[in-house]
C-alpha cells in the first residue's frame, strides 16, 4: 500500500524542477522518494520538493531528505524544501535541519 501513502509530480519551473509531493514521508514510502528523485539530480541544478500536501514525515523521511540532500550537493544540484507545514517546520528545527534545506521558502 506504499503507493497510496505518498504520489509525486514533477514539473519544470522557473524555480527548477519541483516535485510535488502528496503523502507521508514514512520508513515505508522513501525508495519511491529516492527513485523519483535521484534521476533529476544529473538533469538539473536545482530541485525543489513541494511539501505542500505532506502530512507526515517520520525519521527515516528526514533520512533521506538528509540523503538525498548530500546526493544533490556531490552532484553540484541545489536541494530545497518548500511549502512545510507548521509541523515540518518545527521538525526540522528540532532536529537542526532548517539550515540545510535554506530557508524552506514559500512559493511566492
Amino acid at each position: 500500500m506504499a503507493d497510496a501513502e505518498l504520489t509525486m509530480t514533477v514539473e519544470e519551473s522557473p524555480a527548477g524542477t519541483v516535485v510535488n509531493c502528496i503523502g507521508k514521508i514514512t520508513f515505508n514510502t522513501t525508495d519511491l522518494l529516492v527513485d523519483k528523485v535521484r534521476p533529476l539530480i544529473p538533469e538539473t541544478n536545482r530541485i525543489v520538493l513541494d511539501l505542500t500536501q505532506v502530512s507526515f514525515m517520520d525519521s527515516s523521511g528526514l533520512g533521506t531528505m538528509v540523503r538525498l540532500w548530500v546526493t544533490a550537493k556531490n552532484a553540484g544540484c541545489e536541494f530545497k524544501a518548500r511549502n512545510l507545514s507548521q509541523r515540518l517546520k518545527d521538525l526540522f528545527t528540532m532536529t537542526n535541519l532548517t539550515s540545510m534545506f535554506g530557508d524552506t521558502e514559500d512559493r511566492k
